[in-house]
Protein backbone atom coordinates (compact mmCIF):
# COMPACT_ATOMS: atom_id res chain seq x y z
CA UNK A 1 0.00 0.00 0.00
CA UNK A 2 1.62 3.56 -0.99
CA UNK A 3 1.58 6.42 0.72
CA UNK A 4 -1.63 9.00 -0.07
CA UNK A 5 -0.62 11.22 -3.02
CA UNK A 6 -0.13 15.11 -1.21
CA UNK A 7 -2.16 16.51 -4.00
CA UNK A 8 -5.49 14.23 -1.85
CA UNK A 9 -4.79 14.73 1.28
CA UNK A 10 -7.95 17.45 1.98
CA UNK A 11 -10.10 14.72 0.14
CA UNK A 12 -8.46 12.26 2.55
CA UNK A 13 -8.85 14.24 5.74
CA UNK A 14 -12.62 15.39 4.65
CA UNK A 15 -13.35 11.51 4.06
CA UNK A 16 -11.90 10.74 7.21
CA UNK A 17 -13.77 13.21 9.58
CA UNK A 18 -16.85 12.52 7.86
CA UNK A 19 -17.16 8.50 8.04
CA UNK A 20 -15.18 9.14 11.77
CA UNK A 21 -17.11 11.75 12.78
CA UNK A 22 -13.66 12.93 14.19
CA UNK A 23 -13.49 16.39 15.75
CA UNK A 24 -10.00 17.34 15.55
CA UNK A 25 -8.07 17.01 12.48
CA UNK A 26 -5.88 14.06 11.82
CA UNK A 27 -2.18 15.38 12.11
CA UNK A 28 0.56 14.86 9.46
CA UNK A 29 3.93 14.78 11.59
CA UNK A 30 7.49 15.01 9.73
CA UNK A 31 10.69 14.63 11.19
CA UNK A 32 13.26 16.45 8.89
CA UNK A 33 17.01 16.29 9.20
CA UNK A 34 17.87 19.71 7.58
CA UNK A 35 15.70 22.99 8.39
CA UNK A 36 16.41 24.50 5.07
CA UNK A 37 13.90 21.23 4.17
CA UNK A 38 11.31 22.62 6.29
CA UNK A 39 11.18 25.83 5.41
CA UNK A 40 10.19 24.86 2.18
CA UNK A 41 6.56 24.01 3.22
CA UNK A 42 6.43 25.59 6.96
CA UNK A 43 7.26 28.53 8.63
CA UNK A 44 8.78 28.06 12.73
CA UNK A 45 6.16 28.43 15.00
CA UNK A 46 6.47 31.33 17.42
CA UNK A 47 7.75 30.53 21.24
CA UNK A 48 8.31 27.45 23.01
CA UNK A 49 5.75 24.57 23.11
CA UNK A 50 5.84 20.82 24.17
CA UNK A 51 5.70 17.98 21.29
CA UNK A 52 1.75 17.16 22.67
CA UNK A 53 0.79 20.95 22.36
CA UNK A 54 2.04 21.09 18.87
CA UNK A 55 0.04 18.52 17.67
CA UNK A 56 -3.24 19.84 19.39
CA UNK A 57 -2.41 23.19 17.62
CA UNK A 58 -2.27 20.93 14.15
CA UNK A 59 -5.36 19.14 15.16
CA UNK A 60 -6.72 22.98 15.58
CA UNK A 61 -5.81 24.32 12.03
CA UNK A 62 -2.27 25.39 12.50
CA UNK A 63 0.53 24.52 10.32
CA UNK A 64 4.40 24.74 11.31
CA UNK A 65 7.54 23.33 12.26
CA UNK A 66 9.48 23.49 15.21
CA UNK A 67 13.38 23.08 16.27
CA UNK A 68 14.91 21.79 19.62
CA UNK A 69 14.84 25.43 20.56
CA UNK A 70 11.12 25.94 19.69
CA UNK A 71 10.58 22.20 22.18
CA UNK A 72 9.45 23.43 25.45
CA UNK A 73 9.94 19.33 26.68
CA UNK A 74 13.25 17.95 26.79
CA UNK A 75 12.27 14.43 27.52
CA UNK A 76 9.38 14.56 24.68
CA UNK A 77 12.12 15.82 22.74
CA UNK A 78 14.74 13.13 23.50
CA UNK A 79 12.32 10.68 21.92
CA UNK A 80 12.18 12.43 19.10
CA UNK A 81 16.09 12.58 18.29
CA UNK A 82 16.48 16.10 18.98
CA UNK A 83 18.48 16.02 22.26
CA UNK A 84 20.09 13.21 25.11
CA UNK A 85 17.66 12.15 27.76
CA UNK A 86 17.68 14.75 30.86
CA UNK A 87 19.68 12.23 33.52
CA UNK A 88 17.30 12.85 36.20
CA UNK A 89 14.80 11.06 33.71
CA UNK A 90 17.23 8.68 32.12
CA UNK A 91 18.65 7.46 35.63
CA UNK A 92 14.47 6.68 36.48
CA UNK A 93 14.63 9.41 39.46
CA UNK A 94 12.21 11.40 37.92
CA UNK A 95 9.37 8.97 37.47
CA UNK A 96 9.83 7.38 40.50
CA UNK A 97 10.39 11.28 42.20
CA UNK A 98 6.54 11.53 40.59
CA UNK A 99 5.47 8.22 42.47
CA UNK A 100 4.63 6.87 38.64
CA UNK A 101 7.17 3.79 39.34
CA UNK A 102 7.20 1.65 42.70
CA UNK A 103 11.16 2.13 42.99
CA UNK A 104 14.02 3.74 41.25
CA UNK A 105 14.93 0.47 39.24
CA UNK A 106 11.48 -0.19 37.53
CA UNK A 107 11.12 3.58 36.75
CA UNK A 108 14.60 2.86 35.10
CA UNK A 109 13.88 -0.33 33.10
CA UNK A 110 10.66 1.51 31.75
CA UNK A 111 12.53 4.24 30.39
CA UNK A 112 15.02 2.01 28.99
CA UNK A 113 12.45 0.58 26.60
CA UNK A 114 10.74 4.00 25.96
CA UNK A 115 11.18 4.52 21.71
CA UNK A 116 13.98 6.59 20.78
CA UNK A 117 14.63 8.08 17.37
CA UNK A 118 18.34 7.89 17.32
CA UNK A 119 19.56 10.54 14.21
CA UNK A 120 20.11 13.95 13.49
CA UNK A 121 17.11 15.76 13.57
CA UNK A 122 16.60 19.16 12.96
CA UNK A 123 12.95 19.97 12.97
CA UNK A 124 9.89 18.92 13.14
CA UNK A 125 6.93 19.33 10.80
CA UNK A 126 3.28 19.90 11.97
CA UNK A 127 -0.11 20.60 9.98
CA UNK A 128 -3.46 19.28 9.73
CA UNK A 129 -3.58 16.78 7.23
CA UNK A 130 -5.61 18.59 4.71
CA UNK A 131 -3.40 21.62 4.83
CA UNK A 132 -0.37 19.44 4.64
CA UNK A 133 2.38 19.93 1.72
CA UNK A 134 4.39 17.29 2.72
CA UNK A 135 4.87 13.90 3.03
CA UNK A 136 3.94 12.46 6.74
CA UNK A 137 6.05 10.35 8.26
CA UNK A 138 2.94 9.47 10.90
CA UNK A 139 -0.19 10.92 11.20
CA UNK A 140 -1.85 10.97 14.71
CA UNK A 141 -5.59 11.13 15.34
CA UNK A 142 -6.71 12.54 19.10
CA UNK A 143 -10.26 11.09 19.07
CA UNK A 144 -12.76 8.95 21.38
CA UNK A 145 -12.11 4.83 21.89
CA UNK A 146 -15.70 4.17 19.30
CA UNK A 147 -13.58 5.77 16.51
CA UNK A 148 -10.00 4.43 17.10
CA UNK A 149 -11.76 0.74 17.24
CA UNK A 150 -13.02 2.02 13.56
CA UNK A 151 -9.04 3.09 12.24
CA UNK A 152 -8.20 -0.19 13.75
CA UNK A 153 -10.10 -2.48 12.19
CA UNK A 154 -9.96 -0.30 9.24
CA UNK A 155 -6.00 -1.44 9.10
CA UNK A 156 -6.84 -4.77 9.89
CA UNK A 157 -8.87 -5.10 7.25
CA UNK A 158 -6.45 -4.52 4.27
CA UNK A 159 -3.36 -5.90 6.44
CA UNK A 160 -5.52 -9.32 7.87
CA UNK A 161 -3.39 -8.74 11.22
CA UNK A 162 -4.21 -7.80 15.07
CA UNK A 163 -3.32 -4.57 16.26
CA UNK A 164 -0.61 -4.09 19.33
CA UNK A 165 -0.62 -1.34 21.79
CA UNK A 166 2.50 -0.71 23.38
CA UNK A 167 2.44 2.25 25.71
CA UNK A 168 3.69 2.34 29.37
CA UNK A 169 1.68 5.93 30.45
CA UNK A 170 4.97 8.18 29.92
CA UNK A 171 5.41 10.24 27.04
CA UNK A 172 2.49 8.89 25.33
CA UNK A 173 2.12 11.40 22.57
CA UNK A 174 6.02 11.96 21.60
CA UNK A 175 7.41 8.14 22.24
CA UNK A 176 4.48 6.38 21.45
CA UNK A 177 2.31 7.85 18.93
CA UNK A 178 5.14 9.56 16.54
CA UNK A 179 8.93 7.66 17.13
CA UNK A 180 7.29 4.13 17.73
CA UNK A 181 5.11 4.11 14.69
CA UNK A 182 8.33 6.01 13.24
CA UNK A 183 11.06 3.01 13.93
CA UNK A 184 8.53 0.26 13.29
CA UNK A 185 6.59 1.56 10.07
CA UNK A 186 3.25 -0.38 12.43
CA UNK A 187 0.48 1.66 13.90
CA UNK A 188 0.12 2.26 17.58
CA UNK A 189 -2.60 3.43 20.14
CA UNK A 190 -1.68 4.86 23.33
CA UNK A 191 -3.55 5.83 26.13
CA UNK A 192 -1.74 9.47 26.94
CA UNK A 193 0.12 10.60 29.92
CA UNK A 194 -0.05 13.46 32.97
CA UNK A 195 1.81 15.61 30.56
CA UNK A 196 -0.58 15.42 27.15
CA UNK A 197 -3.65 15.39 28.83
CA UNK A 198 -2.13 18.32 30.98
CA UNK A 199 -0.93 20.32 28.10
CA UNK A 200 -1.93 18.60 25.22
CA UNK A 201 -6.11 19.16 25.02
CA UNK A 202 -6.54 15.43 25.26
CA UNK A 203 -9.49 14.97 27.17
CA UNK A 204 -10.53 12.00 29.48
CA UNK A 205 -12.76 10.19 26.88
CA UNK A 206 -10.14 10.29 24.44
CA UNK A 207 -7.18 8.18 23.32
CA UNK A 208 -4.23 8.34 20.33
CA UNK A 209 -4.18 6.01 17.53
CA UNK A 210 -1.39 6.21 14.80
CA UNK A 211 -0.18 5.41 11.53
CA UNK A 212 1.80 5.41 8.63
CA UNK A 213 1.30 7.18 5.63
CA UNK A 214 0.75 3.49 4.15
CA UNK A 215 -1.87 2.78 6.62
CA UNK A 216 -3.36 5.51 6.47
CA UNK A 217 -4.21 4.53 2.76
CA UNK A 218 -5.47 0.89 4.36
CA UNK A 219 -7.84 2.97 6.46
CA UNK A 220 -9.40 5.25 3.53
CA UNK A 221 -9.80 2.28 1.06
CA UNK A 222 -11.67 0.80 3.65
CA UNK A 223 -14.40 3.17 5.83
CA UNK A 224 -16.70 2.43 3.18
CA UNK A 225 -17.42 -0.94 4.25
CA UNK A 226 -17.21 -0.50 7.79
Amino acid sequence: MSPCNIDEFKTTSDKLKEKLGLENSPVAVKLFLKEDEAKETLTKIDGKFRHCEMVYKASQGESFYATSEEEACKTGAAALGFNELPPRVATGEHYFAGKLFASRGSAKHAVDQIPTICEDVVAMGYAPLEDAKFQPDVVIFICQPAKAMKIAQSVGRVLGKRFFADFAGVQSVCADAFARVYLDKEPNLTLGCHGSRSFGGITDDELIISLTGENLGCVVNSLDSL
